[in-house]
Protein backbone atom coordinates (compact mmCIF):
# COMPACT_ATOMS: atom_id res chain seq x y z
CA UNK A 1 0.00 0.00 0.00
CA UNK A 2 1.40 3.39 -1.01
CA UNK A 3 0.72 5.00 2.38
CA UNK A 4 2.74 2.31 4.14
CA UNK A 5 5.56 2.65 1.60
CA UNK A 6 5.67 6.42 2.15
CA UNK A 7 5.78 5.87 5.91
CA UNK A 8 8.65 3.39 5.45
CA UNK A 9 10.52 5.92 3.30
CA UNK A 10 10.09 8.58 5.96
CA UNK A 11 11.32 6.13 8.55
CA UNK A 12 14.47 5.36 6.59
CA UNK A 13 15.23 9.04 6.03
CA UNK A 14 14.29 10.25 9.50
CA UNK A 15 11.52 12.53 8.26
CA UNK A 16 8.37 13.08 10.28
CA UNK A 17 6.78 15.08 7.48
CA UNK A 18 7.19 16.09 3.84
CA UNK A 19 6.72 19.33 1.90
CA UNK A 20 5.59 19.02 -1.73
CA UNK A 21 5.89 22.21 -3.80
CA UNK A 22 4.28 20.84 -6.97
CA UNK A 23 0.78 19.48 -6.45
CA UNK A 24 -2.41 20.41 -8.28
CA UNK A 25 -5.73 21.48 -6.84
CA UNK A 26 -8.07 23.32 -9.20
CA UNK A 27 -11.73 24.11 -9.74
CA UNK A 28 -13.39 20.77 -10.46
CA UNK A 29 -14.39 21.59 -14.03
CA UNK A 30 -10.85 22.75 -14.81
CA UNK A 31 -9.31 19.65 -13.27
CA UNK A 32 -11.71 17.47 -15.26
CA UNK A 33 -10.40 19.07 -18.44
CA UNK A 34 -6.81 18.51 -17.32
CA UNK A 35 -7.57 14.85 -16.66
CA UNK A 36 -9.23 14.57 -20.08
CA UNK A 37 -6.05 15.98 -21.60
CA UNK A 38 -3.92 13.34 -19.90
CA UNK A 39 -6.40 10.64 -20.88
CA UNK A 40 -5.86 11.66 -24.49
CA UNK A 41 -2.13 12.30 -24.14
CA UNK A 42 -1.09 8.82 -25.27
CA UNK A 43 -0.39 9.81 -28.89
CA UNK A 44 1.67 12.78 -27.69
CA UNK A 45 3.89 10.85 -25.29
CA UNK A 46 3.63 7.47 -26.99
CA UNK A 47 1.96 5.63 -24.13
CA UNK A 48 -1.02 5.86 -21.78
CA UNK A 49 -0.99 8.34 -18.90
CA UNK A 50 -3.44 7.03 -16.28
CA UNK A 51 -4.26 9.38 -13.39
CA UNK A 52 -3.26 7.56 -10.21
CA UNK A 53 -5.31 9.69 -7.81
CA UNK A 54 -8.52 10.38 -9.70
CA UNK A 55 -10.51 11.18 -6.56
CA UNK A 56 -12.69 14.00 -5.31
CA UNK A 57 -11.02 16.98 -3.66
CA UNK A 58 -11.59 15.88 -0.07
CA UNK A 59 -10.22 12.42 -0.71
CA UNK A 60 -7.12 13.88 -2.37
CA UNK A 61 -6.52 16.11 0.63
CA UNK A 62 -6.93 13.16 2.98
CA UNK A 63 -4.44 11.18 0.88
CA UNK A 64 -1.72 13.83 1.06
CA UNK A 65 -2.24 14.15 4.79
CA UNK A 66 -2.03 10.37 5.14
CA UNK A 67 1.37 10.62 3.43
CA UNK A 68 2.33 13.18 6.14
CA UNK A 69 2.70 16.02 3.67
CA UNK A 70 2.63 19.05 5.97
CA UNK A 71 2.45 21.65 3.19
CA UNK A 72 1.63 21.51 -0.51
CA UNK A 73 0.56 23.79 -3.36
CA UNK A 74 -2.53 24.26 -5.53
CA UNK A 75 -0.79 24.71 -8.87
CA UNK A 76 -3.23 26.36 -11.28
CA UNK A 77 -2.36 27.66 -14.72
CA UNK A 78 -4.25 29.39 -17.55
CA UNK A 79 -4.07 28.33 -21.17
CA UNK A 80 -5.56 31.55 -22.54
CA UNK A 81 -6.11 35.20 -21.59
CA UNK A 82 -8.77 36.07 -19.04
CA UNK A 83 -8.35 32.98 -16.87
CA UNK A 84 -5.68 33.94 -14.36
CA UNK A 85 -7.75 36.29 -12.16
CA UNK A 86 -10.60 33.87 -11.50
CA UNK A 87 -8.20 30.96 -11.04
CA UNK A 88 -6.36 33.06 -8.46
CA UNK A 89 -9.60 33.96 -6.71
CA UNK A 90 -10.47 30.27 -6.52
CA UNK A 91 -7.00 29.47 -5.17
CA UNK A 92 -7.32 32.16 -2.51
CA UNK A 93 -10.55 30.56 -1.33
CA UNK A 94 -8.99 27.11 -1.40
CA UNK A 95 -6.02 28.29 0.68
CA UNK A 96 -8.36 29.96 3.17
CA UNK A 97 -10.21 26.71 3.79
CA UNK A 98 -7.09 24.52 3.55
CA UNK A 99 -4.49 25.72 6.08
CA UNK A 100 -1.82 23.25 4.96
CA UNK A 101 -1.92 24.58 1.39
CA UNK A 102 0.71 27.14 0.41
CA UNK A 103 -1.41 29.86 -1.19
CA UNK A 104 -0.70 29.53 -4.90
CA UNK A 105 -1.43 31.88 -7.82
CA UNK A 106 -0.67 32.18 -11.53
CA UNK A 107 -0.55 34.62 -14.46
CA UNK A 108 -0.68 34.79 -18.25
CA UNK A 109 1.09 37.07 -20.73
CA UNK A 110 -1.74 39.56 -21.22
CA UNK A 111 -2.27 43.27 -20.57
CA UNK A 112 -3.73 42.64 -17.11
CA UNK A 113 -0.91 40.36 -15.93
CA UNK A 114 0.68 42.85 -13.54
CA UNK A 115 -2.70 43.73 -12.03
CA UNK A 116 -3.51 40.03 -11.60
CA UNK A 117 -0.22 39.37 -9.79
CA UNK A 118 -0.57 42.46 -7.64
CA UNK A 119 -4.10 41.35 -6.70
CA UNK A 120 -2.92 37.82 -5.87
CA UNK A 121 -0.05 39.08 -3.73
CA UNK A 122 -2.52 41.27 -1.90
CA UNK A 123 -4.64 38.20 -1.24
CA UNK A 124 -1.61 36.52 0.33
CA UNK A 125 -0.18 34.39 -2.47
CA UNK A 126 3.09 32.77 -1.43
CA UNK A 127 4.05 30.94 -4.62
CA UNK A 128 3.16 31.27 -8.31
CA UNK A 129 2.91 28.78 -11.16
CA UNK A 130 4.05 29.74 -14.66
CA UNK A 131 3.41 27.09 -17.33
CA UNK A 132 5.27 28.09 -20.49
CA UNK A 133 4.32 24.89 -22.29
CA UNK A 134 0.57 25.09 -21.71
CA UNK A 135 0.41 28.88 -21.83
CA UNK A 136 2.47 29.04 -25.00
CA UNK A 137 3.95 32.44 -24.15
CA UNK A 138 7.47 33.81 -24.05
CA UNK A 139 8.58 34.66 -20.48
CA UNK A 140 10.34 37.68 -21.99
CA UNK A 141 7.12 39.15 -23.35
CA UNK A 142 7.13 42.85 -22.30
CA UNK A 143 3.64 42.30 -20.86
CA UNK A 144 5.36 40.37 -18.06
CA UNK A 145 8.10 42.85 -17.16
CA UNK A 146 6.17 44.27 -14.20
CA UNK A 147 5.29 40.74 -13.10
CA UNK A 148 8.93 39.71 -12.88
CA UNK A 149 9.75 42.96 -11.11
CA UNK A 150 7.11 42.26 -8.44
CA UNK A 151 8.07 38.63 -7.94
CA UNK A 152 11.75 39.53 -7.69
CA UNK A 153 11.16 42.41 -5.30
CA UNK A 154 8.81 40.37 -3.08
CA UNK A 155 11.07 37.27 -3.29
CA UNK A 156 8.03 35.18 -4.17
CA UNK A 157 8.98 31.81 -5.72
CA UNK A 158 7.56 31.03 -9.16
CA UNK A 159 7.46 27.36 -10.12
CA UNK A 160 7.95 27.32 -13.87
CA UNK A 161 7.41 24.52 -16.36
CA UNK A 162 10.09 25.60 -18.78
CA UNK A 163 11.71 22.35 -19.92
CA UNK A 164 10.63 20.75 -23.18
CA UNK A 165 9.16 17.59 -21.64
CA UNK A 166 6.94 15.75 -22.16
CA UNK A 167 6.53 17.55 -25.52
CA UNK A 168 8.24 20.79 -26.60
CA UNK A 169 6.38 24.08 -26.66
CA UNK A 170 7.00 27.24 -28.64
CA UNK A 171 8.88 28.84 -25.72
CA UNK A 172 10.20 25.88 -23.71
CA UNK A 173 13.84 24.94 -23.31
CA UNK A 174 16.67 26.76 -21.55
CA UNK A 175 17.00 29.65 -24.01
CA UNK A 176 13.99 31.77 -22.99
CA UNK A 177 14.66 31.25 -19.28
CA UNK A 178 18.35 32.05 -19.67
CA UNK A 179 17.35 35.33 -21.33
CA UNK A 180 14.88 36.04 -18.51
CA UNK A 181 17.43 35.40 -15.78
CA UNK A 182 19.97 37.60 -17.52
CA UNK A 183 17.45 40.41 -17.06
CA UNK A 184 16.26 39.38 -13.58
CA UNK A 185 19.21 37.58 -11.97
CA UNK A 186 17.60 37.60 -8.50
CA UNK A 187 14.27 36.12 -9.63
CA UNK A 188 13.36 33.23 -7.27
CA UNK A 189 12.64 30.77 -10.07
CA UNK A 190 11.88 27.11 -9.36
CA UNK A 191 12.50 24.98 -12.45
CA UNK A 192 9.86 22.25 -12.52
CA UNK A 193 10.78 18.65 -13.37
CA UNK A 194 14.51 19.46 -12.96
CA UNK A 195 14.14 21.05 -16.42
CA UNK A 196 13.42 17.71 -18.10
CA UNK A 197 14.78 16.81 -20.62
CA UNK A 198 17.32 19.68 -20.69
CA UNK A 199 18.65 18.72 -17.27
CA UNK A 200 22.24 19.82 -17.87
CA UNK A 201 21.35 23.25 -19.18
CA UNK A 202 19.02 24.00 -16.26
CA UNK A 203 21.62 22.76 -13.78
CA UNK A 204 23.95 25.28 -15.41
CA UNK A 205 21.44 28.06 -14.76
CA UNK A 206 21.05 26.98 -11.14
CA UNK A 207 24.81 27.13 -10.80
CA UNK A 208 24.95 30.65 -12.19
CA UNK A 209 21.98 32.16 -10.35
CA UNK A 210 21.77 31.67 -6.60
CA UNK A 211 17.99 32.13 -6.40
CA UNK A 212 17.25 29.45 -8.99
CA UNK A 213 15.94 26.20 -7.54
CA UNK A 214 14.72 22.97 -9.10
CA UNK A 215 11.86 20.67 -8.20
CA UNK A 216 11.97 16.91 -8.62
CA UNK A 217 8.55 16.41 -10.21
CA UNK A 218 8.51 13.05 -12.04
CA UNK A 219 12.32 12.91 -12.15
CA UNK A 220 14.03 9.52 -11.89
CA UNK A 221 10.73 7.58 -12.06
CA UNK A 222 10.57 4.59 -14.37
CA UNK A 223 7.88 6.37 -16.37
CA UNK A 224 10.26 9.21 -17.24
CA UNK A 225 13.60 7.44 -17.28
CA UNK A 226 12.61 5.42 -20.34
CA UNK A 227 12.17 8.56 -22.44
CA UNK A 228 14.17 11.31 -20.72
CA UNK A 229 16.75 9.75 -18.39
CA UNK A 230 18.64 11.99 -16.02
CA UNK A 231 22.35 11.94 -17.00
CA UNK A 232 24.25 9.92 -14.38
CA UNK A 233 27.24 12.22 -14.83
CA UNK A 234 25.14 15.12 -13.48
CA UNK A 235 24.26 13.46 -10.16
CA UNK A 236 27.24 15.03 -8.45
CA UNK A 237 26.06 18.50 -9.49
CA UNK A 238 22.57 17.71 -8.23
CA UNK A 239 24.13 16.69 -4.92
CA UNK A 240 26.09 19.94 -4.76
CA UNK A 241 22.86 21.89 -5.31
CA UNK A 242 21.15 19.90 -2.56
CA UNK A 243 20.07 22.99 -0.64
CA UNK A 244 18.18 24.29 -3.71
CA UNK A 245 16.33 21.15 -4.79
CA UNK A 246 12.70 20.79 -3.70
CA UNK A 247 10.33 17.85 -3.65
CA UNK A 248 7.63 18.04 -6.32
CA UNK A 249 5.38 15.22 -7.48
CA UNK A 250 2.53 16.45 -9.76
CA UNK A 251 0.04 14.77 -7.42
CA UNK A 252 -2.67 13.78 -8.33
CA UNK A 253 -1.87 13.76 -12.06
CA UNK A 254 0.81 11.08 -11.92
CA UNK A 255 0.64 7.67 -13.64
CA UNK A 256 2.17 5.85 -10.65
CA UNK A 257 1.97 5.95 -6.87
CA UNK A 258 3.19 8.77 -4.62
CA UNK A 259 5.58 6.28 -3.04
CA UNK A 260 7.13 5.60 -6.45
CA UNK A 261 8.10 9.27 -6.72
CA UNK A 262 9.91 9.14 -3.37
CA UNK A 263 11.55 5.78 -4.01
CA UNK A 264 12.86 7.08 -7.32
CA UNK A 265 14.68 9.84 -5.44
CA UNK A 266 16.05 7.32 -2.97
CA UNK A 267 17.43 5.24 -5.84
CA UNK A 268 19.70 8.11 -6.87
CA UNK A 269 21.99 7.08 -4.03
CA UNK A 270 22.50 10.70 -2.99
CA UNK A 271 21.97 9.79 0.65
CA UNK A 272 19.64 10.53 3.54
CA UNK A 273 20.96 14.04 4.22
CA UNK A 274 20.14 15.03 0.62
CA UNK A 275 16.72 13.37 0.81
CA UNK A 276 15.84 15.12 4.08
CA UNK A 277 16.81 18.47 2.61
CA UNK A 278 14.92 17.89 -0.64
CA UNK A 279 11.79 16.35 0.84
CA UNK A 280 11.34 18.79 3.70
CA UNK A 281 14.04 21.13 4.94
CA UNK A 282 14.69 23.22 1.82
CA UNK A 283 11.03 24.05 1.24
CA UNK A 284 10.41 24.57 4.96
CA UNK A 285 13.19 27.16 4.96
CA UNK A 286 12.01 28.78 1.71
CA UNK A 287 8.45 29.23 2.99
CA UNK A 288 9.26 29.81 6.64
CA UNK A 289 7.36 26.73 7.85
Amino acid sequence: MSTDEVAAFRGRTGLDRLVDVHTHFMPERVLAKVWAYFDAAGPLVGRPWPIAYREDEQRRLEQLRAFSVRAFTSMVYPHKPGMARWLNDWSAGFAARTPDCLHTATFFAEPGAAADVRHALGQGARVFKCHLQVGGFDPNDPLLDDVWDMLTESATPVVTHCGSGPVPGAHTGPGPVAALLARYPKLPLVVAHLGMPEYTEFLDLAGWYERVRLDTTMAFTSFIEREAPFPPAELSRLADLGDRVLLGTDFPNIPYSYADALLALERTGLGTDWLRAVCHDNAARLFGL
